[in-house]
Order: structure tokens, then C-alpha cells, then sequence
């Protein structure tokens, strides 16, 4: 059961991490699901996890605090409009296809910005 945690823990801070380069994924999400499954299954991966320089420190602050930095909302919100825009106009001929994507855009923009903003 164990190594099935620290599997799945793997995965979700692989699309974490590939979510902070990628606005469509969740980088939060991912990285608390990988600290949760890394606790149950390896208490030295969760460790090593909340120690790291950068994802450690997001998720300390968003476990403590529940908010994102400013700077983060910033970036986040930037690449989601900028990349699901340019899907909406300039990769498919399909108005409701476009629309899907200003509607997806609206909703994860929503999603972040609900959250308080970290100081």
C-alpha cells in the first residue's frame, strides 16, 4: 500500500511541477495531493518534499495560510488568459470550441483569485 501512495505522490508532483509551467494543470492541487500521499507512503519523501527551496515553501504557505502570493496570482492568471486566448483564435475554426475556452479561462481565474492573496 505503501509504495502505491509514493507512486501516485510521484505523478501528482510530476503534473505539479509540469502544471507550473502549464496554466491548464493545477499546480497547487497536485502539490498538496503529492504531500499528502507522500506522508502516508514515505515519510522521508514527505520531508524531503516540504524542504524543497521552492515547492516546499508553496505548500507550507498554502497549508498554513490557505492563500497564493501575489506574484504567483499574477503569473498564473497571465498565462492562462494568454495561452487559452491564443487556443481560442488562432487554433480551432469552432465558435463553441472558443468559447469553451474563455469559459475554462474565467473559471480557473475565478478558482485563483477566490483564494486570499499571501503577504
Amino acid at each position: 500500500m505503501k509504495i502505491g501512495f509514493v507512486i501516485l505522490g510521484s505523478i501528482s508532483l510530476g503534473l505539479g511541477i509540469i502544471g507550473i509551467v502549464l496554466p491548464i494543470l493545477p499546480t497547487t492541487p497536485f502539490l498538496l495531493l503529492a504531500a499528502t500521499l507522500y506522508l502516508h507512503g514515505s515519510p522521508k519523501l514527505y520531508k524531503w518534499l516540504i524542504e524543497q527551496k521552492y515547492l516546499g515553501t508553496y505548500i507550507r504557505n498554502f497549508k498554513e495560510h490557505q492563500a497564493i502570493p501575489l506574484r504567483a496570482k499574477i503569473i498564473s492568471v497571465s498565462m492562462v488568459w494568454i495561452t487559452l486566448l491564443y487556443c481560442a483564435f488562432f487554433t480551432t475554426e469552432h465558435i463553441w470550441l472558443s468559447l469553451l475556452f474563455i469559459a475554462l479561462a474565467t473559471g480557473i481565474t475565478w478558482h485563483i483569485l477566490s483564494y486570499k492573496t499571501l503577504k
